[in-house]
């Protein structure tokens, strides 16, 4: 499985991350609709169960990813500020590029 966070995205999590009341939580992507052949996706800070996979990625964020669940490997933590300020979250190898 596999996990992208884009450089803006990762100084917001990190923010979140280092507050001591989340020092057990890791970040959690979940699928939480899905039709057809994409998925829209959520995230939340967690601890991981035995149905989850751990991803590390090259901004020193670990990721609870369900093992299960071929529509989250690939996924992609973007922060955009414009139109719009917030996370993004697409699959852009599974052909996922923004909700429609």
């Amino acid at each position: 499985m596999q996990c992208k966070i884009t450089r803006n995205a990762a100084k917001v999590l990190r923010l979140e991350l280092d507050k001591p009341e989340n020092a057990d939580l890791k970040l959690k992507v979940f699928i939480t609709h899905s039709h057809g052949d994409h998925a829209h996706y959520g995230m939340d800070l967690a601890k991981p169960t035995d149905k989850d996979e751990v991803v590390s990625t090259d901004k020193d964020i670990d990721v609870i990813l369900a093992k299960d669940e071929p529509l989250l490997d690939g996924v992609k933590i973007d922060y955009l500020y414009l139109p719009k300020e917030g996370f993004v979250i697409t699959n852009p190898s599974k052909g996922n590029h923004g909700d429609h």
